[in-house]
């Protein structure tokens, strides 16, 4: 039965999706500002670092957002409104939704400083929403793929978004490697990306979302280091066995999980 709270928390979801609607317009520079990819400096750009991914790779945004809009009108329905999983979801995606327009106005105003503890901040968001996703049923396919395969394909985004956004910090701020060479650094912030990857399909018993956008990721990664305007081949080479290894691995944790 739905209660007033149910209310407060469906009103605060939609409204989030809406800020972070406008959030992701002003940063495409589609109102006037300044996209992403040229702001704090071209700091975010796809060939500031070996780790940025190609250009294409942020089209996943589209399907990322269409998801978040279908899930903010999905959980207002009446037969969901009162469903035990969204009320212990739903401010987490609303928080999820805020950090994420937060952490655009971050990058536009050239703090880019601020932006990583934003993402990091966004990132343990998403994993304890895709918690909830794991111990909790969905009321049917539309409930998973809305749901359960929105949150899956924004967390593993994120997560190689993340790894971006700190080298490219690292970068910004005059880091040096410690005598390790940017090859290097590439391959091991790349290989930290594939064993959390793996660490997702092993808790989401072979969940595909999150493999799948990061995967995208890591595939756009190697597609900009080994045939863009910043050439890694270790990068690049890192990138693809990275995305294959989160591929098998869920897979692999797909069927087993079938087997129980």
């Amino acid at each position: 039965m739905r209660e007033s709270r149910d209310l407060t928390r469906q009103i605060v979801v939609a409204a989030s999706a809406v800020i972070a609607i406008i959030g992701s317009f002003v940063g495409s520079g589609a109102a006037g500002g300044t996209p992403i990819q040229e702001a704090s400096g071209g700091a975010l750009s796809a060939t500031s670092t070996p780790i940025a991914p190609d250009v294409p790779a942020f089209s996943i945004w589209s399907v990322i957002y269409l998801g978040l809009i279908a899930y903010a009108i999905w959980q207002i329905l009446p037969k969901q409104s009162a469903a035990e999983r969204h009320r212990r979801l739903g401010y987490w995606v609303a928080t999820s939704l805020l950090l994420n327009a937060a952490w655009i106005l971050s990058v536009q105003f050239n703090l880019l400083v601020l932006s990583l503890p934003i993402i990091a901040a966004l990132v343990v968001v998403l994993a304890r929403a895709f918690v909830i996703c794991i111990k909790t049923t969905p009321s049917g396919t539309i409930d998973a793929i809305i749901t359960d395969a929105t949150i899956g394909l924004y967390l593993g985004w994120v997560t190689i978004a993340t790894a971006a956004n700190a080298t490219a910090l690292l970068v910004a701020l005059g880091f040096r490697g410690f005598g390790l060479s940017s090859d290097g650094w590439a391959v091991a912030v790349i290989a930290v990306a594939g064993i959390i990857g793996v660490l997702l399909a092993i808790a989401g018993r072979g969940r595909i979302a999150p493999a799948l956008s990061l995967s995208w990721g890591l595939a756009w990664v190697a597609a900009g280091r080994l045939a863009g305007e910043l050439v890694s081949v270790p990068a690049g080479i890192a990138a693809i066995t990275a995305a294959v290894v989160v591929l098998v691995a869920t897979a692999v944790a797909r069927v087993r999980s079938l087997r129980v």
